[in-house]
C-alpha cells in the first residue's frame, strides 16, 4: 500500500465509509523537493473529496462513476498560483496586491538570545505595524536581527500574539506535540464533522449535471485556504458567492487563483444594512465557509449555532491556521507558520541545510491549499449526511492540524530529497487551460482531477471582487 493509499484510507474513515475501488491515485515521482509526503497528502485530500462527490452523483442519479488523482499534478496544485498567465497585461493583477505595502525587513526567520528561531509574518500593512510596534527598532535588515538578539524566542511569540500580529517559534515536532495546543489537535481528526442541530433530511435535488449542482455556498474567507475549498465545491457544481469587504486588503493574484467558479460580492458586515444582507444570503445558502478570527463572526450574530437557528440544515465550515479550541484558537496565522510552529520547517531545514538547525520551508503551500482540499472534503461529508438523515453541521480544519496529519504519514529517505523531478512545462501546460475571466483572457491550471461521468469544470471565470451584487440569481 501506498503512502497515498493509507493516507487515503484515513481519510474515508472519517467519512464512515471504506476505501472504494473505483478510486485510483496514480503515486508519481515526487515533484515537491521535501521528505514530507506533501504531494502524496494532497493527491489523498482530493481523492476523498471527489469520493465524496462521486457518492453524492450516485445518490441524484444512480450512476457510478471512476475518479484518477495523479500525485504530480496535485502537487501543482499546492503551488498553483504560481501557473497562470494573463493575455493582457494592462488587466493582470499584482502579484502582491496590498501585500507589497507590507514589506519589511522584519519577515523570515530570525535567531533569537536563546538560539532559537522565530518567523515573522509582516501580513496586511495594519499587522505589520503591529508586528513593527511590538520589535520598536529601525526597519533594516540589521536593525531587525540585532533587535531580535535581544529576545527569547518564546517570549517574542507570545508578544506578537497578544500584539493582534503573526509570528511563530519554530518548533520540533516533539516540542508541538507536547504543547497544550498540539495535545488538544492530537485528540481532534484532521477534519471534523459535528452535528450541531436537528432539522428534516434534504435530499439532492433531481437534475443538474453535477453532483453539487442547486448547491449555495458562501465563501467569507480569503488567502488561501478557505478560497481553495469553496473552489474546490464549485468545480463540482457549487454556485458560490465569495463575501469579501471593501474595506479588507486582498492579494488580487490569489484572488485570481481561487476564485475560479464564482460569484463576488461585497458586503460590509459593520453596518446594520451589511449584516441584514448577509442573513439573506445565509437563509437561502447550503454552506457557510468562513476563515475570520475565532469571537468575530459569532460577536455579529454569525456564530455556527446562530446560523443553524437562522436556516436549518446550514452547513458551517470553519478555517483557521492553528485549530478552534484551546489558547491559540484566536490566534491569527499564515501557511508559514503552519509549518513553522508544528516541526515542519525544523525538518525540513534539516534535511536541506546540513543540519545546522536552521528551519526552512518546504517549496509549497502543503498546508494552505491541503487543508482547503480537506475543508472541501468535509463540507461534502455534511452535506451527504444531511440528505440522508438532516441536520445542521459544523465543519472544522486548520493548518497546523493538516501539518500534523501530514507529518504523521512518516518521512521519507533522504533519496526523495534527490531523486524527486521538478514539474515541467510539459506538464503545466498539459494541466492547464484557458478561461474568459473579469482580467481577460487567462490560462490556468485545471481541478485536479478527473471524473468520468461528471468532470469537475468550473462554470464561472474569475471576476475581481465585489463584481456581483450580493443576491443569489433567483432571489
Amino acid at each position: 500500500m501506498t503512502v497515498a493509499d493509507t493516507a487515503f484510507g484515513q481519510l474515508m474513515a472519517i467519512a464512515g465509509r471504506a476505501a472504494p475501488d473505483f478510486v485510483r491515485i496514480e503515486s508519481d515521482v515526487p515533484a515537491l523537493k521535501t521528505r514530507f509526503h506533501a504531494d502524496e497528502a494532497a493527491a489523498a485530500a482530493i481523492a476523498a473529496g471527489a469520493t465524496v462527490a462521486a457518492d453524492i452523483w450516485t445518490l441524484r442519479s444512480g450512476e457510478k462513476q471512476t475518479v484518477t488523482v495523479n500525485s504530480r499534478e496535485a502537487a501543482a496544485g499546492l503551488v498553483s498560483f504560481l501557473h497562470q498567465t494573463f493575455e493582457d497585461a494592462s488587466r493582470a493583477p499584482d502579484p502582491l496586491g496590498q501585500l507589497a505595502a507590507s514589506r519589511t525587513a522584519a519577515n523570515g526567520f530570525h535567531k533569537t538570545r536563546d538560539g532559537r528561531y522565530v518567523f515573522l509574518h509582516p501580513s496586511f500593512p495594519e499587522s505589520t505595524k503591529r508586528l513593527l510596534k511590538v520589535l520598536n527598532c529601525p526597519d533594516t535588515p540589521d536593525d531587525v536581527a540585532a533587535t531580535m538578539l535581544k529576545w527569547d524566542a518564546l517570549d517574542f511569540e507570545n508578544a506578537v500574539a497578544a500584539a493582534g500580529a503573526c509570528a511563530g517559534m519554530a518548533r520540533t515536532p516533539e516540542e508541538w506535540d507536547s504543547s497544550e495546543q498540539g495535545r488538544i489537535l492530537a485528540a481532534r481528526p484532521v477534519v471534523e464533522v459535528v452535528k450541531i442541530g436537528e432539522s428534516a433530511p434534504e435530499p439532492f435535488a433531481a437534475g443538474g449535471d453535477a453532483p453539487l449542482s442547486g448547491v449555495r455556498v458562501l465563501d467569507l474567507t480569503r488567502v488561501l485556504a478557505g478560497p481553495t475549498c469553496a473552489r474546490t465545491l464549485a468545480q463540482y457544481g457549487a454556485d458560490a458567492m465569495v463575501i469579501s469587504s471593501p474595506n479588507l486588503p486582498s492579494v488580487p493574484y490569489f484572488v485570481t487563483d481561487t476564485g475560479h467558479g464564482k460569484r463576488a460580492a461585497f458586503v460590509d458586515l459593520s453596518t446594520d444594512h451589511g449584516r441584514a444582507v448577509l442573513r439573506d444570503l445565509a437563509r437561502a445558502s447550503d454552506v457557510f465557509s468562513q476563515s475570520y478570527r475565532q469571537g468575530a463572526l459569532e460577536r455579529l450574530g454569525f456564530g455556527p449555532l446562530e446560523l443553524a437557528e437562522m436556516r436549518p440544515g446550514i452547513i458551517v465550515t470553519a478555517i483557521n491556521c492553528y485549530g478552534h479550541e484551546g489558547p491559540w484558537r484566536g490566534r491569527p496565522g499564515w501557511e508559514q507558520l503552519g509549518q513553522t510552529v508544528t516541526g515542519m520547517a525544523v525538518v525540513h531545514g534539516g534535511d536541506r541545510s546540513g543540519g545546522d538547525g536552521r528551519p526552512e520551508l518546504q517549496p509549497g503551500a502543503v498546508t494552505d491549499y491541503s487543508t482547503g482540499f480537506l475543508a472541501a472534503f468535509g463540507t461534502m461529508v455534511a452535506l451527504q449526511r444531511r440528505a440522508l438523515y438532516g441536520g445542521s453541521y459544523l465543519v472544522r480544519v486548520s493548518l497546523a492540524q493538516t501539518a500534523v496529519w501530514i507529518r504523521g504519514l512518516g518521512l521519507a529517505d533522504e533519496t526523495r530529497l534527490t531523486n524527486g523531478r521538478a514539474l515541467s512545462a510539459e506538464e503545466i501546460a498539459g494541466w492547464s487551460i484557458r478561461s474568459e475571466t473579469g482580467f481577460g483572457g487567462m490560462t490556468h491550471l485545471r481541478p485536479p482531477v478527473t471524473m468520468s461521468a461528471t468532470p469537475a469544470r468550473w462554470r464561472r471565470g474569475v471576476v475581481p471582487l465585489g463584481t456581483d451584487a450580493a443576491a443569489w440569481a433567483s432571489s
